[in-house]
């Protein structure tokens, strides 16, 4: 499935999506040898207790939402902010935007996915997750066109399948797993 290493995982879910993304964190080997970027759609109306929840999981890695300019590091797990957009700027520093949401989302997994596209090319690897509408697909694609991996939550075992079922349907290269097998795939990463 990868061929030239990872230097980054992005993770992006919706509806149905944190079970699976505290299972990952869990499941990070540490210390990992590349960056992870959680996109999560989150109400802006609401204060989000995300990051502390998955910190709880494991106190050894740093979770975190990155402040705007701040360089992306290895060995810690970001959390796209509430109400922004995450970029991945060429110097490898995080870009937080503020422009119209994409599928009513601020922050957007299409828009955090292609960014990331542009930078790690084909050390990329896309999980996309549980989620009741379609982003994430056409950034999947982008991260798949630049000779990155594209992995989708099998919609049969989804909270809310559209968005997994979408990914698929718009990228058939992605290969569907369990959470199960997600989770074996995140603890050979480093190997």
């Amino acid at each position: 499935m990868i061929e030239k290493g990872v230097d980054i995982v992005v993770v992006g879910g919706s509806a149905g999506c944190i079970p699976v993304i505290s299972e990952l964190i869990e499941a990070l080997p540490y210390p990992f040898n590349f960056r992870v970027v959680v996109v999560v759609h989150r109400s802006k109306n609401v204060i989000s207790e995300l990051e502390q929840i998955l910190a709880l999981k494991r106190k050894e890695i740093i979770i975190k939402e990155p402040d705007d300019k701040e360089p992306i590091q290895k060995n810690c797990v970001y959390l796209a902010p509430q109400n922004y957009h995450l970029l991945i700027e060429a110097t490898h520093a995080f870009c937080l935007d503020y422009s119209e949401p994409v599928f009513y989302s601020r922050p957007s997994i299409d828009v955090t996915f292609e960014s990331i596209a542009e930078v790690y090319t084909e050390k990329t690897v896309a999980i996309l997750l549980s989620g009741a509408n379609g982003d994430g697909a056409k950034g999947m694609a982008a991260i798949i066109a630049k000779g990155g991996t594209g992995i989708v939550q099998d919609p049969s075992t989804a909270e809310y399948p559209a968005m997994p079922q979408l990914a698929l349907e718009y990228n058939p290269e992605a290969e569907a797993l369990p959470p199960s097998r997600i989770v074996t795939f995140m603890q050979t990463l480093n190997l």
